[in-house]
């Protein structure tokens, strides 16, 4: 918002919620905003909760669907990482990051941002590279997911 302030940025994030939980509310927090571009980022608290990454990919489906429909451009972001993840949890995050990826692919209305990759640590994917808490990244990470979506909205609003 500091480097646009011609951008109205609505942040309809909600903490621990999981992705049928923001699916609940889509209409309401998203569509009823009437934006023009929606930045996607669900999944890692499903993961954290134990659900399959078929559950997490089915919900992020819908909403990139309803927003398409509802003529709203798509950034869809991968799961970030977070530093008590289990072996097992980092392979469920990888394959629902990289079913992500494979989607923005394949349908040109949907832009993939790697904010896994801004916020990690240096040689390791599977870690934050700062946080106050091992869950959530610090003040860098949240300014590198910025910087990596930036580029992704600058073309959608063309």
């Amino acid at each position: 918002m500091q480097r646009h302030s011609d951008w109205r940025v609505l942040n309809r994030g909600v903490n621990g919620e999981r992705t049928d939980e923001i699916a609940a509310r889509f209409d309401r927090d998203v569509l009823g905003a009437h934006p023009r571009v929606v930045i996607i980022l669900g999944g890692v608290n499903d993961v954290y909760q134990g659900l399959p990454a078929e559950r997490v990919t089915r919900q992020l489906r819908a909403m990139y669907d309803r927003a398409r429909a509802a003529g709203i451009a798509v950034i869809a972001a991968s799961i970030i990482p977070y530093n008590s993840a289990t072996r097992g949890q980092n392979v469920e995050m990888h394959e629902i990051n990289a079913w992500i990826a494979a989607q923005a692919a394949k349908d040109p209305r949907i832009t993939f941002v790697d904010t896994r990759a801004a916020v990690a640590a240096p040689g390791n994917p599977d870690r934050l590279s700062g946080s106050p808490d091992g869950l959530h990244p610090d003040v860098n990470g949240y300014r590198a997911m910025a910087l990596a979506i930036e580029p992704a909205v600058s073309r959608a609003l063309k």
